[in-house]
């Protein structure tokens, strides 16, 4: 039996063809790659939002600390009820001014840096409680009606609130039941850290309305 020749050549690619391939394996290579890369990227934003909620709540615990050590030391009341002459922060405290008030716990706070939230890329932190120091420093309001017989009472917390839709501002201002208070979108992505006069630190989401966020509050 005489072996069959077949006639039909071997197909070679031409180098249309080989580019093409080329190409599709390139753009396959690409897409894969910043698949990987933004997922590193989530990764890294979500460990760095999740440090930066821990530390912001450390920061809260030591501000509610040195609270309680200084009133201690001060017949039980809170820098915001004692007169400046009697080395309290009373009067700046009514004018919504928060810096005095850290300013006269700076012994029990040790560093500014507390003051700070570390995602408040709009303030910076003081190398010290000397001069200079004022509310351009300090990231946290404070809540003039805290009081330790009503734990649940607003102490401190982060500054970046919404009131009935408007951004609070700084100074003096009171908040009551009627008001719809949330967060805004900077600092903690639509969710914040809030102290109590207890000494407790607690997170609160933007989900609803924020009903421990009442009475007066000195905002920087």
């Amino acid at each position: 039996m005489k072996p069959r020749c077949s006639n039909q050549r071997s197909h070679a690619l031409t180098i249309t063809e080989v580019l093409v391939s080329v190409g599709i394996v390139c753009v396959l290579a690409g897409i894969a790659f910043l698949a990987f890369h933004r997922q590193k990227v989530v990764h890294r934003v979500v460990h760095q939002n999740r440090s930066s909620d821990i530390q912001c709540v450390n920061n809260l615990k030591q501000i509610g600390l040195a609270y309680r050590i200084w009133e201690g030391d001060n017949g039980d009341k809170l820098p915001m009820r004692v007169p400046a002459a009697k080395g309290g922060a009373m009067e700046p405290a009514l004018r919504g001014n928060v810096a005095p008030i850290f300013q006269v716990m700076s012994n029990e706070l040790s560093t500014p840096k507390v003051l700070l939230c570390p995602v408040d890329a709009s303030r910076v932190a003081a190398g010290n409680f000397s001069a200079g120091f004022d509310n351009s420093h300090v990231s946290y309001l404070v809540g003039l009606d805290a009081d330790d017989a009503h734990p649940s009472t607003l102490l401190s917390g982060d500054s970046n609130l919404a009131m009935d839709g408007k951004p609070v501002k700084s100074g003096l201002m009171t908040i009551t039941q009627d008001h719809s208070v949330t967060w805004t979108s900077d600092r903690h992505v639509n969710k914040g850290n809030l102290g109590f006069a207890d000494g407790s630190v607690w997170q609160r989401a933007d989900d609803k309305k924020l009903e421990t966020v009442e009475g007066r509050l000195a905002i920087p």
